[in-house]
């Protein structure tokens, strides 16, 4: 696996790299501004590149258009948006557009290096990782209809997970749950809320989310 890190912090650049070298990834290129990622991205053609949102000159959404320009210009290498700032809307923005190969995760996720590291390889084997705190917030937001009060706290863990990219096994290991048990709560799940279960992990995310973030 190919991986391009862009971020103006030298020692994040550096710390992330070296957790991904560590793992076996290869970095193929680290990248200061937005427009050295564009380069190096067309250069290499990773497999993953690896975005902050803000990043010089302006530190606004540099990063975040530049990651829009690889998604229109080279739609196999995944994005992974890996930044400080909390932006639902940009979050939706892209699963919205085309949810495969796509992860949004805030810079303290790093911590949690074997979470970090998972979610890299399911974003460049075109999954989805979201943030457990992007996820907070999009299901803590309400309808006057909103199904989510049909849920028991249970199925609202699951799907907690689920929108994070998590697989049925990976849910499972999560809550110490059986396949079994996991599998008949994401149906119920999907029937109280009015979606057909797909086999495709990056459709069902993008119904869930799209579902209950809709105004």
């Amino acid at each position: 696996m190919r991986v391009v890190i862009a971020d103006d912090s030298a020692l994040l650049r550096e710390g992330v790299a070296k957790l991904l070298e560590e793992d076996g990834i290869e970095v193929v290129g680290r990248a200061a501004d937005a427009d050295d990622l564009l380069m190096k991205v067309r250069s290499y053609k990773p497999d993953v590149a690896v975005v902050d949102i803000r990043m010089p000159p302006s530190q606004t959404d540099e990063g975040a258009r530049a990651a829009e320009q690889i998604r229109s210009e080279q739609p196999d290498v995944g994005i992974l948006i890996l930044s400080q700032v909390l932006d639902t809307n940009l979050a939706l923005r892209f699963f919205t557009e085309r949810p495969e190969g796509f992860g949004y995760l805030l810079k303290d996720r790093v911590l949690e290096v074997d979470d970090f590291l998972d979610a890299v390889r399911r974003v460049a084997r075109g999954g989805t990782a979201v943030d457990p705190d992007v996820v907070a917030q999009l299901l803590g937001r309400r309808r006057p209809d909103d199904p989510l009060t049909e849920l028991t706290d249970r199925e609202r863990d699951i799907l907690a997970l689920m929108a994070e990219g998590r697989s049925n096994q990976g849910i499972g290991h999560k809550l110490f749950l059986s396949p079994k048990t996991v599998e008949t709560h994401v149906h119920a799940i999907f029937r109280k809320l009015g979606l057909e279960a797909a086999q495709d992990d990056n459709r069902r995310v993008l119904a869930v989310i799209a579902y209950l973030t809709n105004a």
